[in-house]
């Protein structure tokens, strides 16, 4: 199956919502996640430089998944790095290589920002050892759980 990845527009921001909802639910952050969602709030991201959103997309268009990066700066990390902060491909089109399809995307944005590493929160629930397996066999390392801090 060819997939391309896109950087999503304006015009994507149905889609987004969608699968950004699918995401949520799937990993049981339903009320807390979903009520940020909004039209609203998506276009000001897409407006922003600090985070980027893009799309897999069939050679017919359609949609099966979703990347969201987000750039951050540290000591610890030795200047720059990305979040990735929600991947998620449409559960029928999974073990397509869509997955390896974002890492390579991030990748290469790393390579031309000058990012240090990428980080991502795996699941810690059982049942998601599939997700931690993959990102080990894209080459990320488990460095412990991330703990938050409520604001709002």
């Amino acid at each position: 199956m060819t997939v391309l990845i896109e950087r999503a527009t304006q015009k994507d921001i149905h889609s987004i919502l969608l699968l950004l909802k699918e995401l949520y639910k799937e990993l049981g952050e339903e009320a807390e996640s979903i009520k940020f969602l909004s039209e609203e709030f998506l276009a000001d991201i897409l407006n922003s430089e600090q985070t980027e959103i893009f799309l897999a997309k069939t050679a017919d268009h359609q949609v099966t998944g979703i990347l969201t990066l987000t750039e951050c700066q540290s000591i610890y990390a030795g200047g720059t790095y990305a979040l990735l902060d929600e991947m998620f491909i449409i559960p029928e089109f999974r073990s397509y290589g869509i997955g390896s399809s974002f890492i390579e995307k991030m990748k290469e944005m790393g390579k031309q920002r000058n990012w240090k590493r990428i980080d991502v929160t795996g699941p810690t629930e059982e049942g998601q050892s599939r997700a931690i397996n993959f990102y080990e066999k894209c080459g990320f390392v488990f460095t412990g759980p991330k703990l938050k801090l409520s604001l709002i």
